[in-house]
């Protein structure tokens, strides 16, 4: 591994940043933010023509590195970090940056593909449990292993944030799938305690998103002993599995419950064409009949299918989903949704209104890598996970000099790395890049990044209010 090295930047707007060293300077330098703040009916028109001179840069502190594919974070009391890792680890990072040994006691999982450990959440009353809840992809033992599924566990955490105790399945999707993608597997849990968990189509077995007599290609809702939620579409009626909250899903990776109790999920579509989603308790949101990627059945304002409340025609790969309703970063943000960017290591800020995308901002924050999650923390701060072998938690900074709500730079909460202090506050301002004139100028720079199938030229989307077109970006495609 290469020696870290310290990256020092005037910091932005007076105030006095903390972060830890990053392994290569360049890594401290991530490109910049395209911002596509425009208007909900010009979105398809506006956003592939925006230019580099409009872009502005983001500032964010690296909290932790060497991570190994992290897949989810969780904020723990103590202010430390829970991370999983998609190879089947569960990490404490704690505030110093250090990143912990794995954690005891967690249960073997299915890592090939997309599966792997997965989301995690802590319980609503943790600081009076301590318990848990993560999912991840589990190998059918009565399959000899050649079948997997979704599972959902729940656990306590010891005091000394070691081992996790009382580890129970709560459940399994069903049927299992002999395939190793599409598991979906976001959980959010809403003020009444129940759990939320998305489960994608497993890929091979698209179709069955439309048959509510299985659990692919679904939302469900669960009691936090893995039990049916009592007011499900289906606990009281025949046609559908009673854990079903709604079906017509693709491969939902993020979700995320507003103030006011309502569920926001985003997910991958095919070709493109993935989609923001206001859920609602027995709906169909149409997938494979309805899609808006290329080359793929449209189908638009189809009869009893919800219709996304927005979508990308290009491949943005969405993974982790946040509601910023802190004043952190100031009026213009607060509440807003981010979503990351698998393919573009972007975040990408949607304000919504009565359903209605009001504002697109585009954030760019890890050029060549791809933002896994992004979660708001206790402090109102968003905190973002890069994905890859050496993967790094974010901080994202505020940049208005009115913001005086952050602490004064004291050395002993300074992070370290290999034993190091870091000496030198300062926040990490991202290089200016230059966007390519075109789609067609990125296909040909990303090569084999892109798309393994072309995109069609001949059968473009439609073209509507809620549609935008993802702004190329020059960096390769992640695996989701």
């Amino acid at each position: 591994m290469n020696k870290p090295q310290r990256v020092v930047v005037k910091p932005i707007g007076g105030h006095r940043f903390v972060w830890g060293k990053c392994p290569q300077a360049w890594t401290c330098l991530a490109g910049i933010a395209a911002t596509l703040s425009v208007s909900a009916p010009s979105l398809a028109q506006t956003v592939a023509s925006q230019e580099s001179d409009k872009a502005h840069t983001v500032a964010y502190s690296e909290m932790a590195y060497g991570l190994r594919h992290p897949w989810a974070v969780a904020f723990l009391p103590s202010g430390d970090f829970l991370v999983t890792e998609q190879e089947g680890s569960m990490r404490i990072v704690d505030t110093q940056g250090r990143v912990g040994p794995p954690l005891t006691g967690v249960p073997a999982v299915d890592y090939a593909g997309q599966g792997g450990l997965l989301d995690v959440a802590l319980d609503r009353d943790f600081l009076a449990n301590r318990r848990l809840y993560f999912c991840y992809a589990q190998s059918d033992a009565g399959s000899g292993g050649s079948r997997s599924t979704t599972a959902l566990a729940s656990a306590t955490l010891n005091e000394r944030q070691d081992r996790l105790e009382h580890v129970q399945v709560l459940f399994h999707q069903s049927p299992s799938v002999r395939s190793n993608q599409h598991f979906g597997c976001r959980i959010a849990q809403a003020q009444d305690g129940s759990l939320f968990l998305t489960l994608g189509d497993r890929f091979i077995a698209r179709d069955q998103a439309q048959r509510t007599s299985n659990h692919l290609g679904s939302i469900v809702r669960l009691q936090p002993n893995g039990s049916a939620s009592p007011d499900n579409p289906f606990v009281d009626k025949r046609g559908g599995l009673p854990e079903t909250w709604s079906w017509g899903h693709r491969n939902p990776l993020g979700a995320v419950i507003t103030p006011d109790g309502e569920l926001w999920t985003h997910e991958a579509g095919a070709q493109g064409g993935d989609e923001f989603n206001h859920i609602r308790g027995g709906a169909n949101y149409g997938w494979p009949v309805v899609s808006y990627g290329v080359g793929q059945p449209k189908n638009a304002n189809r009869a009893g299918m919800e219709p996304p409340v927005h979508y990308w025609r290009d491949e943005l790969q969405p993974s982790g989903l946040a509601y910023l309703n802190s004043d952190r970063y100031g009026p213009e943000w607060q509440d807003s949704f981010f979503l990351g960017s698998l393919t573009y290591g972007a975040l990408v800020r949607l304000k919504v209104v009565d359903d209605k995308v009001q504002e697109q901002e585009w954030l760019k924050v890890a050029p060549g890598t791809g933002v896994r999650d992004v979660r708001q923390g206790p402090d109102g701060l968003l905190y973002v996970l890069i994905d890859g072998p050496d993967g790094r938690l974010l901080r994202i900074e505020p940049t208005h000099a009115e913001d005086n709500t952050l602490p004064p730079f004291d050395e002993s909460d300074a992070p370290t790395h290999s034993g190091q202090l870091v000496d030198s506050p300062a926040v990490v301002v991202p290089q200016e890049s230059v966007l390519p004139q075109s789609l067609t100028d990125h296909a040909a720079a990303a090569g084999k990044g892109k798309s393994p199938v072309p995109l069609s030229p001949s059968s473009p989307p439609p073209t509507g209010a809620n549609e935008a077109v993802a702004v190329p970006l020059d960096v390769p495609k992640a695996s989701q």
